[in-house]
């Protein structure tokens, strides 16, 4: 057996969203651990839907304070697919340059996820946003919670 085989097994979801595209944005996580839940948030006065989605996933997974096991419930597909797709190592890997060698957006936050990802073990899984999945509403009510407090 490994350390990698006792880990602690954490749940985390998360969502974000973004008023206008860009505009006013926030992110919200839940982290679900030994039957505790801890609420995460934040936001950002100029963003997009993208870079809060991968904020509340970097956000999340920073928040954990040692190695873990983690299952990650998410309604970005841009998140799922950037990392299930193997989309972003290959961005990495290309020096942040898509297949067709245009530029791949949010680098800065693509690598420190791909960072996290080689600390932790984590398993990414989409879900249809909106579509009454407890911890997802739950998460975009934090998200959206934290975009008000920037609109004027």
């Amino acid at each position: 057996m490994t350390a990698k085989d006792n880990l602690k097994e954490v749940e985390i979801y998360t969502d974000g969203a973004c008023s206008g595209n860009p505009g006013p944005g926030g992110w919200g996580a839940v982290l679900v651990y030994a039957g505790k839940e801890k609420e995460l948030s934040g936001g950002a006065a100029d963003t997009t839907n993208n870079r809060m989605e991968l904020t509340a996933v970097i956000s999340a997974l920073s928040a954990l304070k040692e190695p873990c096991r983690v299952t990650l419930t998410t309604d970005s597909k841009y998140v799922c697919d950037g990392i299930n797709q193997g989309w972003a190592k290959g961005w990495r890997a290309r020096g942040w340059k898509k297949a067709d060698k245009s530029p791949a957006l949010n680098p800065d936050l693509w690598g420190q996820l791909l960072d996290l990802c080689e600390k932790h073990r984590v398993t990414f899984f989409w879900i249809k946003g909106h579509a009454g999945h407890e911890y997802n509403e739950r998460c975009d009510r934090l998200a959206v919670a934290e975009t008000q407090k920037y609109k004027s």
